[in-house]
């Protein structure tokens, strides 16, 4: 049987439900469509059958014997399952809907006045880390003024500094540590080369090589607060010449008011300088910043 849609019936019995169950493990967006397409069709169908109350005879041809409703009603199930998923119809804004419910899409960020600056250690939520979550404007929040300050001394935006710290540590849930589990507050996953003299934390972690990821362990800086980590960063971008094409583009971009090519060229810009090993590390860091971008208008 094809992977398209279940069959032209409400697929509202067992071995339908059962059906829907399968595809959300394997394929939850068009588990996701496939759902909403029957709710329309549910919907168009129970409104015909409301429009044919009012007329006189639900039948088909004015016949109102059991076999002729029998016949209407599945003519009406016809017709609603041909009609329903078209584009522009409700089963579009009802799988939007059920998207931003399972998490499958960021969708709109609500403000929150409540939200936790604290970022919860990770052994505490082990569920997956999913964008927005809860306590991302939090961390908008907790990292918005030491951002501020690496502006400053960068010119680089303070939204696009916070969206790579929310990149490389997932929203905080995923710190850098020491082994006994104490913060190591690098928020941009900047390693301990030679020339380092400060303190270190050995982590595990996943590095790319020719494409491929591979797990290694490596020696990260570790600083004594979060505004060590956006100051000691702000003096990389700001001395090393590896950045600084990126920053002065970045900064030139961001002064004309040019928000939306500065973010793409800081994003490609960092993957281009090598930041990170990661090949879609550009394109992961520009759907942050939008996020970012989204989270600061919501809590102004």
């Amino acid at each position: 049987m094809a992977a398209g849609p279940l069959d032209n019936r409400l697929a509202f019995d067992a071995r339908s439900l059962d059906a829907l169950r399968s595809r959300a493990a394997a394929d939850p967006k068009s588990a996701v469509r496939e759902t909403a397409r029957q709710f329309e069709a549910l919907f168009m169908q129970e409104l015909m059958k409301s429009m044919r109350a009012t007329t006189t005879g639900g039948g088909l041809g004015g016949d109102d014997t059991a076999g002729a409703q029998m016949g209407t009603e599945m003519l009406d199930s016809q017709y609603a399952s041909q009609l329903s998923g078209l584009p522009g119809g409700l089963s579009e804004a009802i799988t939007r809907h059920l998207e931003r419910q399972m998490g499958l899409s960021p969708g709109p960020i609500p403000h929150t006045g409540s939200a936790n600056n604290t970022p919860p250690p990770l052994a505490a939520q082990p569920a997956p880390t999913r964008i927005p979550q809860l306590g991302a404007a939090g961390f908008v929040q907790q990292h918005g003024a030491a951002a501020r300050e690496a502006e400053a001394a960068t010119g680089i935006p303070a939204a696009f500094m916070v969206a790579q710290a929310a990149h490389e540590t997932g929203w905080g849930r995923k710190e850098i540590r020491h082994a006994d589990g104490t913060p190591a507050f690098n928020l941009f996953g900047i390693k301990a080369g030679a020339g380092w003299r400060g303190p270190v934390a050995e982590v595990t972690t996943t590095e790319y090589a020719g494409g491929t990821p591979r797990k290694t362990v490596e020696k990260f800086r570790a600083y004594g607060s979060y505004a060590e980590s956006f100051a000691d960063y702000a003096r990389l971008m700001k001395d090393s010449p590896r950045y600084s094409g990126v920053v002065a583009r970045v900064s030139a971009l961001a002064a004309a008011h040019k928000p939306t090519e500065a973010a793409a060229g800081f994003a490609l810009g960092l993957q281009g300088a090598g930041y990170a090993t990661d090949p879609a590390y550009a394109d992961k860091l520009g759907r942050v910043i939008n996020t970012t971008l989204r989270l600061q208008r919501s809590l102004n």
